[in-house]
């Protein structure tokens, strides 16, 4: 007979803090920024960049989304238990995750779009496109205080004025060339968007299967293996970028999401037991195995993020692993997590650091400011890059200080 104190300590455990998955989602979106803000420089070492889509390579910037996807695996066991252990029902959490997941969709559609806007059918410019975009999002989901009365109101208002502000672009929206015009569509959802099909379908398996960890192991087995069908040609949906199935690239970025999961189901046992001192070795233990699967999967399938193939989730899984176990031994097991306070806020208010760039890039380009070519080459670009990605950190703490703060 199984007794009622493991059930509760486990949910005491999952309602403690675990401050190196804020670290280390902070550092994957410090990362996330730079990563991005490459595509300005010119003059820089090819290995920090995207691979192409044929190409068998994996360049440090096709490692930082699949990082974040498994930080977000590792949060969903404890805001889904917090919630649970507040008394919300299976029900209200399934609300709560459909809602939290439309509205990564929507600005997912919205960002995927800006790229291919025509400024002359739409009437507006991109870069005001941009701005009035974010500032919907900021309108519509920013964490409001708790207000009675005609604050309330006013907030209320906010949020409305937001939605229409996206409803009106969308409208006017006109993408593609003079001759072949097209409304605002998916595509392939932006990163925002696939976020938000990972974290739809990652949560709600838990949910249901939460109790039941063998259960959650083959759901890892069961999103890898289809990437590894559908790359193989066994399901023969064969779209012209490549394998799919009607998941986003083929359950790859469930893979990652549930590899993040285990790792949290394996945090909590070492909590249990009294055994996380040997967790970063564990951890790493794992990285290497999948590290090792990686470069026995490369002679099937080459390396491409672009592509999703399962060498990509293996090794990117792997590195996750590794270094996710240096940070906990940082962390957590050394009580170094002030060492990382100047980027804390890329890690608590991660949307709104993401969103800042949009922001930024548009303000200078409407105000025609551009840096000296030195500026923008070699190892000072990278340094350039660097500093944007610690400014737009530092914007997100004054933000948040000024109750801006998006929040889903």
């Amino acid at each position: 007979m199984v007794s009622a104190q493991p059930q509760s300590t486990t949910v005491d455990l999952l309602l403690k803090r675990v401050f190196s998955i804020d670290v280390f989602r902070a550092l994957t979106m410090l990362t996330m920024i730079f990563v991005n803000d490459l595509g300005t420089l010119s003059g820089i070492p090819v290995w920090l960049e995207h691979a192409h889509a044929d190409q068998d390579f994996l360049g440090f910037a096709d490692t930082v989304f699949p990082c974040f996807l498994f930080i977000l695996g590792m949060a969903i066991p404890f805001s889904i238990r917090q919630r649970l252990s507040k008394g919300d029902s299976r029900a209200a959490i399934i609300q709560h995750i459909i809602i939290r997941s439309f509205a990564l969709l929507v600005m997912g559609v919205f960002t995927v779009n800006v790229p291919d806007l025509n400024a002359n059918a739409t009437g507006m410019s991109s870069d005001w496109f941009q701005i009035l975009m974010v500032t919907g999002f900021f309108l519509i989901w920013n964490q409001y205080p708790n207000r009675e009365g005609i604050q309330k109101i006013v907030f209320i208002g906010l949020q409305l004025l937001g939605v229409c502000l996206l409803i009106v672009l969308a409208v006017i929206f006109k993408g593609g060339p003079d001759t072949n015009l097209a409304r605002m569509v998916p595509q392939w959802w932006g990163i925002l968007g696939l976020i938000g099909w990972t974290y739809l379908t990652c949560s709600i398996l838990y949910l249901f299967l939460y109790k039941q960890p063998p259960l959650l192991i083959v759901s890892w087995f069961f999103f890898t293996l289809l990437s590894i069908a559908g790359h193989a040609g066994w399901l023969h949906t064969v779209w012209p970028d490549g394998p799919r199935t009607w998941i986003p690239d083929n359950g790859a970025f469930n893979s990652f999401a549930f590899a993040g999961i285990l790792a949290t189901l394996l945090l909590i046992r070492s909590q249990q037991t009294d055994k996380t001192q040997q967790l970063p070795i564990l951890y790493t233990g794992i990285g290497i195995l999948f590290l090792g699967a990686g470069f026995l999967a490369r002679n099937f399938f080459i390396i491409s993020k672009i592509h999703a193939t399962p060498t990509w989730i293996f090794l990117c899984c792997g590195i996750a692993f590794i270094v996710y176990a240096i940070t906990y031994w940082l962390v957590d097991l050394n009580g170094k997590a002030q060492w990382f306070d100047v980027i804390k806020p890329a890690g608590t208010s991660t949307l709104t650091c993401y969103l800042i760039p949009y922001l930024f890039y548009s303000f200078v380009s409407l105000a025609d400011i551009s840096l000296p070519e030195s500026l923008k080459t070699g190892l000072v670009g990278l340094l350039k890059s660097l500093l944007f990605a610690f400014l737009t950190i530092g914007i997100t703490a004054v933000l948040g200080k000024m109750r801006i703060k998006l929040k889903l």
